[in-house]
């Protein structure tokens, strides 16, 4: 599997990455996702502390265990729990970042992250005392390199601006072209984006026709909107979920696709659809068919 530089940090991800939220609580079928996925050459793993309160860390954890070298984890922070491990609130602040990395990686089992990402961000946040807990822990080697999670373009802007950060974690796909408009602006700054969200919540597969007519809708489609794009996409392609993948690998400011998997053979049907990407003509018309929406708030 090819792989990117993420940024400019000299780290180098594959395209593929996996999005282990959606890891199913079997520790045995985790690892075995795990075992598949590094065995078909992908090396970026991304988690969070804020994913079933905690315990998704210590499944990614313990199924890379022996392993460490050979991969990329990354996780995040800013959302802290309760005692209960019910609720969450919002805190960027500098003490429960540098609390919330000693927690992670104690459940990751490792030593240290490399790419640690603000989950999240508002132009409320001390955006200084922010970016100076993640250099600190940089500085020490807990962390390699940081990053952030957000979609909003004001929050992003600012943040890189301000900071050594190499990526910005984005939901985009051919049903979400929102972030298009500001890959200029990330890529001026010297970082990548990695996708969330690149096969659409699986409209964008061989079962999205199916699975589309029973939705509500998706980011900015309605139920009919969404019901007949994807009919659409799916007419035009002969393997919607390899074009999907394809898409999003088409522009250079994205350094890797995440795709996540409740099942190995989940997995298995994305890494033979990035294995069987369609020729680029194929990809372009599909996106000559589909709108490219905006977003409506946050703007610069």
């Amino acid at each position: 599997m090819k792989k990117r530089e993420l940024g400019k940090s000299g780290l180098f991800i594959s395209e593929l990455g996996l999005g282990c939220m959606s890891l199913p609580d079997d520790l045995g079928e985790a690892k075995n996702i795990i075992d598949a996925a590094i065995h078909a050459g992908m090396n970026y793993f991304d988690t969070a502390d804020l994913y079933d309160g905690g315990k998704n860390e210590e499944l990614v954890g313990y199924a890379l265990k022996g392993r460490r070298a050979d991969v990329i984890l990354a996780t995040k922070a800013g959302n802290k729990m309760n005692e209960e491990g019910t609720e969450w609130t919002w805190d960027p602040s500098k003490k429960h970042i540098e609390e919330a990395v000693k927690k992670s990686l104690t459940r990751l089992g490792t030593d240290y992250i490399d790419l640690y990402q603000l989950h999240g961000g508002t132009m409320e946040d001390n955006v200084e005392e922010t970016i100076d807990a993640f250099d600190s822990l940089k500085k020490e080697g807990l962390i390699r390199q940081y990053g952030i999670s957000s979609i909003r373009p004001t929050v992003i802007k600012r943040f890189l601006g301000s900071s050594a950060a190499i990526s910005v974690m984005m939901q985009y796909s051919l049903l979400d072209r929102r972030p298009e408009e500001w890959f200029p602006m990330i890529h001026d700054a010297g970082a990548s984006v990695i996708t969330r969200g690149t096969i659409a919540k699986g409209f964008l597969t061989s079962i999205g026709v199916t699975k589309a007519g029973q939705a509500d809708g998706f980011a900015e489609y309605n139920a009919n909107e969404l019901k007949e794009t994807v009919a659409l996409l799916d007419e035009h392609s002969a393997d919607l979920h390899a074009a999907a993948i394809a898409f999003v690998l088409r522009d250079k400011t994205i350094a890797s696709a995440l795709v996540g998997a409740r099942t190995t053979e989940q997995l298995l049907d994305s890494i033979i659809a990035y294995e069987n990407q369609p020729k680029s003509a194929d990809v372009y018309l599909l996106e000559s068919k589909i709108k490219s929406h905006t977003y409506k708030e946050h703007r610069l």
